[in-house]
């Protein structure tokens, strides 16, 4: 299976962004591409007001990114907010393109490093995962890999490959444990792993206010055996790569380690 990861730094105007979408899906299905991950906040970047920007998925911005796909013909996944009551938002991964149609709320919100997402974002809980003609795929949003229950969820639900769109915060030692996270959460669940992140800001010489999770790019794929595949560099940029599948079987059986769990 081939799959792009477009790593890209996004603005706080959701039309802007969504040019920029077409462009990238449009790279990625001359590429040969069968589903292409956006990072978390592509409808706008955090360090927005993002309730009066937030749409339901029958919305413009949401049927504008199904318009895109359909052009493409590839399967988008790209981070947006939907509203929600009491006037916050849902983070949302909407999962739009030939024979798929799914949305994925963030569950595990970022109050974490001074920053506290559940502030304006309510908190989603249910298990998404979503066919790409015949390969099952979870969905997953940033902070949420930090919670390996949920990758494990994506197994045994028949997913053999996980995308994880983020914005991830920048700070000391968070690359090294962003790099870290996403290996490990590829081992627990003996899973293919397509993380995507927003790209540095600083790469492109743009400024970002203190503790705003705005990105730190490192794109990564993952192999079901925690060996990094692919990455990128903190840039903007495409990333393009083939999944050989039948690793996951091959390292299930080697280590098997959903079959021999005890708890959970």
């Amino acid at each position: 299976m081939r799959i792009a990861l477009s790593q890209i730094t996004t603005g706080p105007d959701p039309e802007r962004n969504l040019d920029v979408v077409r462009d990238e899906a449009h790279r990625a299905a001359e590429a040969g591409a069968r589903l292409i991950a956006f990072p978390e906040a592509t409808m706008a970047c955090f360090g927005t007001r993002l309730a009066p920007l937030a749409q339901p998925l029958d919305g413009p911005w949401a049927d504008r990114v199904r318009q895109i796909a359909q052009d493409a013909g590839l399967v988008v996944v790209a981070g947006m907010f939907t509203p929600a009551p009491d006037g916050k938002v849902t983070n949302t991964l909407l999962a739009t393109g030939p024979g798929v149609e799914a949305a994925y709320d963030k569950i595990h919100l970022y109050d974490a490093f001074g920053f506290l997402e559940s502030a304006t974002v309510a908190a989603g809980s249910d298990v998404v995962t979503i066919d790409v003609e015949d390969v099952r795929v979870g969905l997953a949003t940033c902070y949420d890999v930090r919670f390996p229950e949920l990758f494990r969820a994506h197994a045994d639900a028949g997913a053999v490959l996980t995308v994880l769109p983020a914005s991830w915060g920048a700070g000391p030692g968070k690359r090294e444990q962003w790099e870290l996270l996403v290996r490990a959460r590829a081992l627990d669940a003996t899973v293919w792993l397509a993380a995507v992140d927003q790209a540095d800001p600083g790469a492109s010489g743009l400024a970002v206010a203190p503790k705003t999770p705005a990105g730190i790019g490192y794109s990564t794929v993952v192999g079901p055996d925690g060996t990094v595949r692919e990455r990128l560099e903190a840039a903007p940029g495409l990333l393009v790569a083939d999944l050989d599948l039948s690793e996951v079987e091959t390292v299930r059986k080697a280590v098997p380690v959903l079959a021999n769990r005890r708890l959970g």
